[in-house]
């Protein structure tokens, strides 16, 4: 898949990290080979976290991500070291920049510590070896010069050597299907769905479904009861919010599930997702619950996280609760004021920033779910919807 049919949350994404002043900047700009970020000699002028997508073969596509220095200070500096923890939540590889002539300083073996409390694989780019005689590479230390651009094909082949599997491979639904099956897709168009376009849950479904050799067919609800009356399908897969819809027109005998399932799957947070919903049962009158989603979309009327979750789960528990919400990267750290975290698909978000969010109301005791397995959950269809899953591993 090139760089521009892969989504952002697909690319592997790289930062690179380091105290100011030591060439982040400069080396992103040579990784790169453009004038991605603003270099100058005056410390902290990288203020917040630049991207930019581009093909690392043979990774494929990858963002590369220039940060702010980790050693900032001052009030702003504490937010561009606020910034550039955020891009470790998100962070397949980790490049160190450091300065050759010098060892390694507290902040640096910090951030070196950071990375393998995280489990994020890291280089360390020695930069400014032009200053230096002597030097020798190994697998973790490679040596660089953005002023003169040497060791800078060294760096991208080892990083490439080192993380050719920072990638889990695992596919979204085709592993579940066999060549020539007809999929059912239920896919309802309304006033919250983008315009002209399909959601990307959606588009991996369809796109993966090909990879396996099978035949996709998309309806909307209304056509479903009809569809089913033609064909037999191997599997149905249904936006989450119609599920009450859908389950009551496919046959016990055809497996079902969702998009949402599937991609908590994808994410590697399913089972997670499964015991957290459990607790909806338990929330007292007044509960509070953050609904968190990893896009900025503009709320419509009928928005399922602000509108329809709130009201199905009230419905459900016969009981009342207090809502804050989230969105994009804004995601709280200090989860402690709440007592359930129901998050979206994720879908526009990386592996690990997703993880980092289930790991982090873990860590905090704080049920975690998603959309999908709430829904299926409040239907009393959760048992079906996964048994696909359950029957694969």
């Amino acid at each position: 898949m090139g760089l521009n049919s892969t989504p952002s949350s697909e690319r592997i994404h790289i930062g690179f990290f380091g105290v100011r002043n030591a060439g982040k900047s400069s080396l992103v700009n040579r990784i790169t080979n453009q004038d991605v970020s603003v270099v100058s000699d005056v410390k902290g002028t990288t203020t917040d976290a630049v991207k930019k997508s581009m093909e690392l073969l043979p990774l494929g596509a990858v963002e590369i991500i220039d940060t702010p220095g980790i050693d900032d200070i001052g009030e702003l500096g504490e937010k561009r070291i606020q910034s550039a923890n955020k891009i470790l939540n998100m962070c397949d590889i980790a490049v160190l920049v450091t300065e050759a002539y010098r060892e390694l300083n507290t902040a640096e073996t910090e951030l070196i510590d950071i990375f393998k409390a995280r489990n994020i694989p890291y280089l360390i780019a020695h930069n400014k070896a032009d200053l230096i005689e002597n030097f020798s590479n190994s697998d973790k230390d490679i040596f660089v010069s953005a002023k003169d651009n040497s060791g800078i094909a060294e760096l991208k082949e080892a990083i490439a050597k080192n993380f050719g599997n920072a990638k889990k491979e695992i596919r979204l639904v085709g592993d579940f299907i066999k060549e020539n099956d007809f999929i059912v897709l239920v896919t309802p168009i309304d006033e919250s769905a983008p315009k002209g376009r399909m959601i990307l849950p959606q588009q991996q479904a369809i796109r993966d479904i090909i990879d396996a050799g099978a035949v996709s067919i998309v309806v909307q609800p209304n056509q479903l009861e009809e569809t089913l009356k033609k064909i037999t399908p191997a599997l149905v897969i249904t936006d989450s919010q119609v599920f009450r819809k859908v389950m009551n027109i496919v046959d016990e005998s055809i497996p079902l599930t969702s998009f949402s399932i599937l991609l908590a799957r994808y994410k590697g947070f399913l089972d997670t997702a499964i015991k957290g919903v459990e607790a909806i049962k338990t929330l007292d009158n007044g509960a509070k619950i953050l609904i968190s989603e990893g896009c900025t979309h503009h709320r419509q009327c009928e928005d399922i996280g602000t509108v329809k979750l709130p009201k199905w789960l009230e419905d459900f528990t016969g009981k009342r609760f207090e809502y804050e919400f989230s969105s994009g990267h804004g995601f709280p750290e200090d989860l402690s004021n709440y007592d359930f975290i129901l998050h979206c698909g994720g879908c526009m978000l990386g592996d690990k920033e997703m993880l980092y969010r289930m790991n982090t109301a873990n860590n905090q005791n704080i049920p975690f779910t998603n959309y999908g397995t709430a829904i299926a959950h409040i239907n009393g269809i959760l048992d079906r919807s996964i048994q696909i899953i359950k029957d694969r591993n």
